[in-house]
């Protein structure tokens, strides 16, 4: 039987860089630079950000937290998941920092559409943000996909937490895919990242409290 190669201290931070991410993520998107941004409207989106600067600027930064959360991730779940298959353990550390690397980037696109007075070249650079983090979860959808077979062959993982993580990456892969080939039917699939959410909430608070027959598992 497979065993966590990693101390039950490790799979806890983990889980904080896990909780991280999903504050960040939703909190950077949902709570702070959403509700700024009106594609339909230049200029009311620009209104809206030059009236809440620096709440657009949290939002950057959010994400800037987010990725450095991500990539530690990676790492960590990389050494939990190594004795189980150090192939696709390595693929979905990867993918998963492929994911990381490109969203950190994308925030480049928010930041340029600081340094514009015009307000379509600004919403231009901000939906180039949306494209550039789409792309990432393409890589992204990959790594669930990963992580999920990882997941059900473990053993010291329950195996629904790697169903969850593999329909999660359906929904990332369909929704980027749209974006690029449909974009118009992009907007359908919104309901579904709830799915995610739960998916990813689940096994990040699972991560947090490490169940006592896992807990024995990772002192052996």
């Amino acid at each position: 039987m497979n065993t966590l190669s990693i101390s039950t201290q490790q799979v806890r931070f983990a889980g904080v860089c896990y909780l991280v991410i999903i504050l960040c993520g939703v909190g950077s998107e949902v709570a702070l630079r959403g509700p700024l941004i009106d594609f339909g409207s230049a200029e009311q989106t620009m209104q809206a950000i030059n009236a809440e600067h620096m709440r657009f600027r949290l939002s950057i930064m959010a994400d800037v937290v987010m990725a450095l959360a991500d990539a530690a991730l990676a790492v960590l779940l990389f050494l939990m998941f190594r004795s189980v298959s150090a192939g696709l353990a390595l693929g979905a550390l990867v993918f998963r920092l492929l994911q990381s690397g490109l969203i950190a980037a994308g925030l480049l696109n928010l930041q340029a559409a600081l340094l514009f007075d015009d307000a379509e070249h600004a919403l231009s650079f901000i939906a180039l943000h949306a494209y550039g983090y789409d792309l990432g979860l393409i890589f992204f959808a990959v790594n669930c996909f990963l992580t999920a077979v990882l997941i059900v062959q473990s053993g010291f993982v329950p195996r629904f937490f790697g169903v969850g993580i593999g329909l999660s990456g359906v929904v990332y892969l369909t929704g980027s895919v749209l974006r690029f080939v449909a974009a118009d039917l992009h907007g359908f699939i919104a309901p579904a990242y709830v799915l995610p959410l739960i998916a990813e909430t689940a096994f990040c608070l699972w991560l947090l409290v490490l169940p006592r027959q896992s807990r024995r598992a990772a002192t052996v």
